[in-house]
């Protein structure tokens, strides 16, 4: 049976992206219909299928492209398919094709922040994207109840379809590279340049890693180092990069940055740290589950989807974050944690795991 994999656009990386990739390997055979590509070269050219917008100057801005996505999605009515399975966190579960009754299986990372839920992403406070959510919010509820079946990444996420569409879903977390962090030690495969700078890291740290972007708060993991007087490293990239060194420069506690850490690299300082502390309010978060799976206990957020991966007193501890000693018992709890503990609680998210409940919910 023909079946198409839908998803809004594929970016250079993201989760988003890991899950659609899983879900190429589950349906190899599937086309893949997408916005745009930004990530030439992850899937075969001839299996991903572009809409107009790949085509326009649209492409360089996903504010301004925005009101045009819904009726792009509703205008994809040339190719016959049997079933579609949709990676959606903004508009994709809009699509339609030439039979609008296909058999329509959509997996929700989210609905649209900007849209239903501003308080948990600043985009969406924005006058703009006010304006376009009182637009949007009908038009997005009629969409979602024309008869698709749902499964959300995280309770979380499950609760704020049932609020923003009226619709229910079934749960099935994201696929995690459990087993793949778990194969092997990381350090033997970093680079001379790498290793170096591994070696030159504390003894023991603190490590925050993800994109350096406002709403992951990492100026809360310096915070967290201070508290237990532990030096801090930060891995990733964004644009948040200069005000973090500003920060930096004012702790109190050495502050290290890891700039683009390969996998192999942040395997290994996952590996290394003492506790890996991610502040963000994740509809799930991956990187705290990838944590645990090189055996490191993670403080994480206590609202959002961290909640329900994260154990406190077996693989880490939960915070809000709002006060100082609450981060300190935190830290203290997740410091006690078995490594190994922490290990085996993360193959409950394995990428297998993931392959299996995709093809039991949508069959084929």
């Amino acid at each position: 049976m023909t079946g198409v994999l839908v998803h809004e656009w594929i970016a250079q990386s993201g989760g988003s992206e890991n899950v659609l990739e899983a879900m190429g390997k589950v349906y190899p055979d599937a086309q893949i219909v997408c916005l745009w590509n930004d990530s030439r070269g992850r899937f075969e050219d001839e299996r991903v299928r572009e809409t107009w917008l790949a085509r326009s100057p649209l492409r360089r801005s996903k504010a301004a492209a925005l009101p045009f996505m819904p009726l792009t999605w509703r205008t994809l009515r040339d190719r016959d398919y049997e079933w579609a399975l949709v990676s959606s966190h903004l508009f994709a579960h809009h699509v339609t094709f030439r039979d609008p009754g296909i058999d329509r299986h959509v997996y929700v990372h989210t609905p649209a922040r900007y849209i239903w839920n501003p308080e948990l992403d600043a985009r969406g406070a924005t006058a703009p994207a006010r304006a376009i959510a009182v637009a949007f919010k009908g038009v997005d509820r009629r969409r979602a109840r024309e008869g698709a079946q749902f499964a959300a990444n995280s309770e979380f996420v499950r609760r704020r379809i049932a609020r923003a569409w009226g619709v229910d879903a079934r749960v099935i977390h994201p696929p995690v590279e459990v087993t793949a962090i778990q194969s092997r030690s990381w350090v033997e495969e970093l680079t001379d340049a790498e290793r170096e700078q591994y070696d030159s890291l504390p003894d023991a740290f603190v490590l925050g890693a993800s994109r350096f972007i406002p709403y992951k708060r990492l100026d809360l993991v310096i915070r967290a180092g201070e508290i237990t007087h532990t030096p801090v490293v930060l891995a990733g990239r964004g644009p948040e990069r200069t005000h973090l060194e500003r920060r930096a420069a004012d702790a109190t506690v050495p502050v290290t940055f890891v700039h683009s850490p390969s996998d192999a690299f942040l395997r290994a300082l996952y590996a290394k740290a003492l506790v890996y502390v991610f502040p963000a309010i994740e509809d799930f978060g991956i990187m705290p589950v990838e944590a645990m799976a090189a055996g490191c206990p993670v403080v994480g957020q206590s609202l959002g989807g961290t909640a329900e991966s994260v154990v406190p007193g077996a693989s880490g501890a939960l915070t809000r974050f709002d006060d100082d000693d609450d981060i300190a018992r935190a830290m203290n709890l997740a410091l006690t944690a078995n490594r190994e503990v922490v290990a085996a609680h993360a193959r409950a998210y394995a990428r297998e795991r993931f392959n299996e409940q995709i093809r039991e919910w949508v069959g084929r």
